[in-house]
């Protein structure tokens, strides 16, 4: 997805990826893809230097979407388990990498891209930044 927002004419641009950092067994293939746009953000920003413009990458850990809430919903009724010990289980055995242990909302990444969009992010540029529950 591309983002794009322009005040007196200065334009920033956003790429948001959903990978994680470390890269699961399971979603080798797709990590590789996304740490391209990693390099992408860097590379774009170094030419942007001193112009206003910055250039950052969003990186949303697991999320909770439609087909997030359903999958816990699936496992819980296959495993006789609330949502929450599923979702506790997911974290401690899939996705050990996750500092807060809990599926990002929807607003939160909203939050985070809200605040780079806006002025108060000027002196950030080039990085990555992790949306972790």
């Amino acid at each position: 997805m591309f983002f794009r927002r322009c005040y007196g004419g200065i334009g920033d641009v956003y790429y948001l990826s959903q990978a994680n950092v470390t890269v699961p067994e399971d979603l080798i293939a797709y990590s590789t893809t996304k740490a391209a746009l990693f390099s992408l953000s860097r590379g774009i920003s170094q030419p942007t230097s001193g112009s206003g413009v910055t250039v950052n990458t969003i990186v949303p850990e697991s999320t909770l979407t439609k087909g997030a809430k359903e999958f816990l919903a699936t496992v819980a009724l296959k495993e006789n388990k609330t949502k929450a010990a599923v979702s506790k289980a997911f974290f401690n055995d899939a996705r050990k990498s996750s500092l807060l242990k809990q599926f990002t909302e929807i607003e939160e990444i909203t939050d985070t891209i809200t605040y780079f969009l806006s002025p108060l992010s000027s002196a950030t540029n080039g990085v990555v930044i992790k949306v972790d529950g």
